[in-house]
């Protein structure tokens, strides 16, 4: 009877989320061309910005990931809560510098800009590929972390198996017809529901098994002190130390603002000021990610013994141990929208990146770049799917592995944009360089090296290879000028609301 109370409101929630995204379309139409599909017609005001990139950090990570890392290490894992917050900081300047480039010159994503900026359209294609091996795992993870939620609240009804391939078609279905737009019309209902059962379960479980905050924190203390400082648990075997946590929060909120989904969100944006208001407002969102956390170190004590991925079980071990089954649905739903929300957007972005750089160079396929997105998108979830059933892997090495991949494209999708003299020889030999190196590392157990991320020593590879090559070459022939190669403050491009107040601001000085 739990099984089917808990299931039941789970499937619920689903179909209302999946009609949600369907009534984002509205008045659109057939939903409109690549553009509308993939940026939301670059039409989104600011809440729909906000909830959009606020999944960003709220993915079945949250309920699922962090809570397994807290119960195994315990500090380490605050990394996350510094980089995404480094990394608003960033974008606090990226977002609209990204955001006014792709308006100016009619682009969709990074590929489009990598294209761009050295004015080879293959180039978008080969950054199309690497993003997406480097994506896969991220997919992974939330068809992992999706398919965990629902076998768990079915109490083992449903098996994990059966749990994964409802995540794929469920989200494939949904981003195919909805797109960005629907993503951000669902995110809403999402931000919702994690806010009020992150809150609730903050109060609940120390009141319930500790008899407060007090007697949980003396006790975690007392008997778990590894735990509360770096390294964690597991000492300096673990490799997560004070070099690790700085050089990945370093690098993760470098590449953060990069990350295709990322600047899926940028691109949606209607003006550059939503942006930048994002900026100062998503870090404040972050303090609910130390709740997964602090109920890893709960499960400690309330379900001792868990061990590898099984341990990324540890929060909802807490809920279905003792709420009643609607609760443990309505959690459940929390988890499993912050698993398709995310999901559906690196999908979308994968299908975008291939429908405009790699299968528009196909002649036939060039004038269809909407439909062939919406097919590749079918097959890069299958592909997870599949990675899912033959490849499993805990949730934060996923995620790791998916930023210290993408964290090689910063020089030529971020540098590139700023400085000139950077050669596409330069660029693309550190490129080489640097999925080279992280490749070795991660595959050959070294990560960290030295107790530094691996993908931060391969970004310095890739660096410095690209600097030597560049200042050892020749410089590019590229006769267009800066204002069309380089990306630059959008305050006074057109959509941007400062640009109003800049032009009434300079009218009122030249009346006076």
């Amino acid at each position: 009877m739990n099984a089917v109370v808990a299931t039941s409101v789970f499937a619920v929630f689903m179909v209302a989320a999946v009609a949600l995204g369907l009534l984002a379309l509205r008045g659109r139409g057939k939903g409109g061309g690549l553009a509308e599909w993939s940026v939301g017609g670059r039409s989104l005001g600011p809440v729909f910005i906000w909830v959009l990139m606020a999944g960003e950090g709220y993915t079945s990570f949250s309920y699922l990931g962090a809570a397994g890392w807290g119960y195994n290490y315990g500090a380490p894992v605050l990394y996350v809560v510094a980089y995404m917050s480094c990394g608003y900081a960033i974008g606090y300047v990226v977002g609209p510098m990204l955001w006014g480039y792709a308006r100016r010159h009619g682009l969709v994503g990074i590929t489009d800009m990598v294209a761009h900026r050295f004015g080879r359209p293959w180039l978008g294609a080969v950054v199309a590929v690497l993003a997406t091996v480097f994506l896969l795992p991220y997919i992974q993870l939330q068809i992992t972390g999706m398919g965990v939620v629902l076998s768990v609240i079915s109490y083992g009804a449903v098996s994990l198996n059966w749990a994964y391939f409802v995540a794929f078609a469920v989200t494939t279905g949904f981003v195919v017809v909805s797109g960005l737009r629907g993503s951000a019309w669902v995110s809403v209902l999402k931000d919702v529901l994690v806010i009020a059962t992150l809150g609730f379960l903050a109060l609940y479980v120390p009141l319930h098994y500790f008899d407060g905050y007090g007697p949980f924190l003396d006790r975690l203390v007392t008997e778990k002190s590894d735990w509360l400082t770096l390294p964690g648990h597991g000492g300096d075997g673990s490799g997560l130390g004070e070099l690790w946590f700085i050089s990945t929060t370093f690098l993760n909120s470098l590449t953060v603002v990069i990350f295709p989904t990322t600047v899926a969100g940028y691109l949606g944006a209607r003006n550059a000021d939503a942006l930048r208001r994002n900026a100062m407002y998503l870090p404040a969102y972050n303090v609910l990610l130390f709740v997964p956390m602090l109920l890893g170190l709960a499960a400690l004590f309330v379900v001792p013994g868990l061990a590898g991925a099984e341990s990324n079980l540890a929060l909802f071990k807490l809920v279905v141990d003792s709420l009643p089954a609607w609760a443990v649905g309505v959690i459940g739903v929390a988890a499993g929208l912050s698993s398709i929300v995310p999901m559906a957007v690196f999908m979308l972005v994968i299908g975008t990146m291939w429908g405009r750089s790699v299968l528009s160079l196909v002649p036939r396929l060039a004038e269809r770049q909407k439909s062939a997105a919406q097919v590749v998108v079918v097959v890069a979830g299958g592909l997870a799917l599949l990675l899912t059933y033959t490849a499993p892997n805990t949730l934060v090495r996923l995620s790791l592995i998916s930023y210290e991949g993408m964290a090689q494209l910063l020089p030529m999708v971020l540098l590139a944009l700023v400085w000139r003299r950077l050669t596409f020889r330069g660029a693309f030999s550190g490129l080489i360089v640097g999925v080279a190196v992280v490749c070795v590392l991660v595959f050959s157990g070294n990560d960290p090296l030295g107790g530094v991320n691996a993908g931060l020593v391969a970004l310095a590879a890739n660096l410095a290879v690209a600097l030597a090559v560049t200042f050892a070459g020749p410089r590019d022939a590229d006769p267009r000028p800066d204002a069309e190669v380089l990306a630059g403050d959008p305050v006074g491009e057109e959509g941007d609301p400062l640009a109003v107040t800049r032009a009434a601001r300079g009218a009122s000085d030249h009346r006076v």
